[in-house]
């Protein structure tokens, strides 16, 4: 039962993330290239409070129980479009601090290479 359940369970996962728009748009933030991409995605958050705050107006005035589900997803999505910001400016700073470090220890084995050759050029002479 329970090997059931978690193939259920990682087969939901890859469905969402293949299928699910904002899956897909936090995938693709998520990426080097992408990142500096997660403060703007954070503006998605507007539409999707606006739907679900239409959805409860709706279910005030007696409308269909099942908005409800509409509003748990809408409100779902908005808080990953607004979790992706912070996250992403954190990731973008790791990201670009990691590719100073290689660039500067790049530079120390250039300075280090070009050295080595002048002091064996010296010797040589």
């Amino acid at each position: 039962m329970i090997r059931l359940i978690w193939n259920l369970s990682i087969r939901t996962r890859l469905f969402l993330r293949t299928w699910m728009p904002t899956n897909i748009l936090l995938d693709t933030i998520r990426t080097r290239r992408g990142l500096r991409w997660g403060i703007p995605a954070m503006l998605l958050a507007i539409p999707y409070l606006l739907i679900a705050n239409l959805c409860v107006q709706a279910i005030a005035d007696n409308g269909p129980g099942w908005l409800h589900l509409v509003v748990l997803w809408s409100i779902w999505n908005a808080l990953k479009m607004l979790w992706i910001g912070p996250v992403s400016v954190i990731l973008l700073i790791g990201a670009r601090l990691r590719e100073r470090a290689e660039r500067r220890r790049q530079q120390r084995v250039e300075v280090s290479e070009t050295t080595q050759e002048s002091r064996a050029d010296a010797l040589v002479h």
